[in-house]
């Protein structure tokens, strides 16, 4: 019998020979990335003038990746104490999960100082949504269910279907006033199936810039637990959208103190701009320490055979900057400083195309929207025509990343976008 196999296999090897077929022949070629895109578009464009306003990632007034001083120190400290590369535990670093729990939740928080957060470190908030999508899909006791903003970030989609969760969009933005549709968005929130998970980003919504107000966030905390709807925060940008981390925390911090049992996808790419240190966290708010034993070990249960466990020298930073009072108080300032920036530069944006080049149109959504990124309004053709016309590379849904624009040529940045959309 042995004797046939080999033959058979040499006859199979022979025609195999004659005309090779690869195990791959059928993948097909998948989509481009739109922000990768962008990127490629640009380092293509020869122009002098040319502007990258896709990549969500910040930079000095001078166009430079901007690299902490208090992340500069925390490294100096970590080598001064010369730590090991030891493995992490499953959950990650203790004394990271511990600081970074506290700076979401607030310090004095019940979840906090009745230590009923159940918390475990993640590679940065897509790790966290991806734990949080697993967690929900293995043991949410109602349907799995989510809804997320229409639109939101492009990755919570995937993330959310390919953990297994059937996925809707609820109403956010309002086109004709580039502006939260809070009515709509009320709405579909009353007419979603009871028990719904609902993603919310806490602040700094990307990619609209839209953030309610906080009023706005009282109906909507309102309406969510009338309906029986689960709460799921993404908070990406604590600290960078106002420059103010408390105040960036509300939404988060006013659903626990109503009672909303909310898990949390926390990252530290934009607020320490460890944006390769992949380092973030994924937190279930527990009704007791037992629960929150119980949910840990399902938390380490998921991310085991996902990563084993996560990367230790990210976390160390944060651990050292929030752990160490001068420190910390340095990165408060630096936080501040970077959203400042931002800010800035929305209010030099609007102030030249209304003053400086006499546009008619509304311009208020630029200086009342917040965060890393602008819903500019710009149609699909008006980006066309702004990338052709005046080297001025975004996606095409109009999203301008606001840390792409210098005080050196927001001017142009908006002669480009005057001349694109005064017809």
């Amino acid at each position: 019998m042995l004797s046939n196999i080999t033959r058979a296999t040499l006859n199979s090897n022979r025609l195999a020979s004659r005309a090779f077929i690869s195990t791959w022949n059928t993948v097909p070629q998948g989509p481009p990335d739109a922000i990768l895109g962008v990127t490629e578009a640009y380092k293509r464009d020869t122009s002098p003038d040319k502007m990258n306003l896709g990549v969500g990632a910040y930079r000095d007034d001078g166009g430079k990746p901007f690299v902490l001083s208090s992340v500069k120190k925390a490294e100096k400290v970590m080598m001064d104490n010369n730590l090991d590369k030891e493995y992490a535990g499953i959950s990650g670093s203790p004394s990271f999960i511990k600081a970074a729990g506290a700076l979401a939740y607030g310090d004095s928080s019940s979840v906090i100082t009745e230590n009923r957060l159940a918390i475990a470190q993640s590679i940065s908030g897509t790790g966290a949504l991806r734990i949080g999508g697993e967690f929900l899909n293995a043991w949410y006791p109602h349907a799995k269910n989510i809804i997320v903003p229409n639109p939101t970030w492009g990755n919570h989609i995937p993330i959310m279907k390919n953990s297994g969760l059937n996925l809707e969009k609820y109403t956010y933005f309002d086109k004709n006033t580039n502006g939260l549709n809070i009515d709509g968005m009320l709405e579909d929130l009353h007419k979603a199936p009871k028990n719904t998970v609902v993603l919310l980003h806490a602040c700094a919504h990307n990619p609209t810039g839209v953030d309610p107000t906080v009023e706005q966030w009282d109906q909507i905390s309102k309406v969510i637990k009338e309906r029986g709807h689960f709460p799921f925060f993404d908070m990406a940008y604590q600290g960078f959208a106002s420059g103010d981390c408390t105040r960036d925390a509300y939404a988060l911090r006013k659903f626990v103190d109503e009672g909303h049992q909310v898990i949390l996808a926390q990252s530290f790419a934009k607020n320490m701009g460890l944006y390769g240190e992949r380092v973030g966290s994924f937190s279930v708010v527990c009704t007791d320490t037992e629960e929150k034993a119980r949910v840990e070990s399902q938390l380490k249960i998921i991310i085991r055979p996902m990563y084993s466990n996560p990367p230790i020298h990210g976390a160390h930073i944060v651990s050292t900057v929030l752990n160490t009072p001068e420190l910390k108080e340095e990165w408060l300032s630096e936080v501040k400083l970077m959203a400042d920036r931002i800010i800035t530069m929305r209010h030099k944006l609007r102030e030249h195309l209304e003053n400086g080049f006499g546009s008619k149109k509304n311009w208020s959504h630029i200086t009342n929207q917040i965060g890393m990124f602008c819903y500019s309004g710009m149609t699909p053709e008006q980006v066309n025509k702004i990338k052709s016309d005046w080297h001025v590379y975004l996606t095409q849904d109009g999203r301008i990343s606001m840390a792409g624009i210098s005080s050196a040529n927001v001017k142009y940045l908006a002669q480009a976008i005057h001349n694109v959309t005064k017809d």
